[in-house]
């Protein structure tokens, strides 16, 4: 079984991923051989900082081990992509890949018999919104009945979201700028800000510039300013973002400062969620 969009897990099992992963992070010592002499292979054609880290450190974590490899020092840019993936699952047990298009992992999925994680691509970022989802119950104690407001570009991260809230009862709402619209669905699409966060628990925004979009920047920089999250736009709400974030930009540093901040919870929880994740598809799924 691979995880290239959510649409794979149902309400159930993502229940049980996030389950898991709470108790992961409780008694982290009760999972140190879980995973021990299994091979985590790590491909990054771009570049990262949590996904990385928080990767490596919970293979690490379950006793197994974590391989890096990127495209400038390896073959992967050179050769035809599915060639290296079937030689480099011969040495795994399970990979992860940080790629440019959905195409890409998609190419990496068929080519491979192991488990393949999509660790982000240009549609979709399914570890960000596990994480994203176990920390909202972690504060709110559950995820049935909540509203979330998503506030810029209806990204991988915003079609994620879309995917994610609705398995779990969840009703989302999304502002975006015209022509910058999600692939997905939502509850609620609107151009209005102040729209989209009415009765909102969790407010969340992404970067206005993700990467492979700087030939944008200029346009995009006239673009997004209304929908930069504020605290007048974020009321009593929680606020989100898978980060970095571009502070001054897509939110006040008053915003990501705040008591209502959770964005390192939110990033510490990319570990536990995706330690799960790896435990489930290797020996539950």
């Amino acid at each position: 079984m691979d995880l290239l969009t959510l649409k794979e897990l149902t309400r159930e099992q993502i229940d049980e991923l996030l389950c898991l992963a709470d108790e992961m992070k409780r008694v982290p010592e009760n999972y140190y051989e879980t995973l021990k002499g299994k091979i985590l292979v790590m491909l990054f054609e771009k570049t990262s900082t949590r996904t990385r880290t928080s990767f490596e450190a919970g293979m690490v974590q379950l006793g197994g081990h974590a391989i890096y490899l990127d495209w400038k020092s390896t073959q992967l840019g050179k050769a035809k992509l599915a060639d290296e993936i079937k030689c480099i699952e011969r040495y795994a047990d399970i990979m992860m890949a940080r790629v440019y298009t959905h195409e890409s992992i998609q190419e990496i999925a068929g080519a491979s018999t192991k488990p393949v994680i999509n660790a982000l691509c240009d549609k979709y970022h399914p570890c960000q919104i596990l994480a994203d989802l176990m920390t909202i119950r972690e504060h709110y104690g559950k995820l049935e009945g909540l509203t979330l407001a998503y506030l810029g570009d209806g990204n991988n991260v915003c079609n994620t979201l879309i995917i994610g809230c609705k398995k779990m009862g969840m009703k989302i709402n999304v502002a975006t700028p015209k022509g910058y619209e999600p692939l997905e669905k939502p509850d609620l699409l609107t151009n209005n800000p102040k729209e989209a966060v009415k009765g909102a628990d969790v407010v969340y925004t992404d970067t206005w510039v993700s990467m492979g979009q700087e030939e944008e920047k200029e346009k995009r920089m006239k673009i997004f300013p209304p929908y930069q999250v504020t605290k007048e736009l974020l009321g009593k709400a929680i606020f989100m973002h898978c980060l970095p974030a571009y502070r001054g930009l897509e939110v006040t540093d008053e915003v990501i400062d705040s008591k209502q901040s959770v964005v390192f919870d939110e990033a510490e929880n990319r570990m536990h969620a995706q330690k799960a994740l790896m435990v489930k598809l290797l020996k539950e799924w």
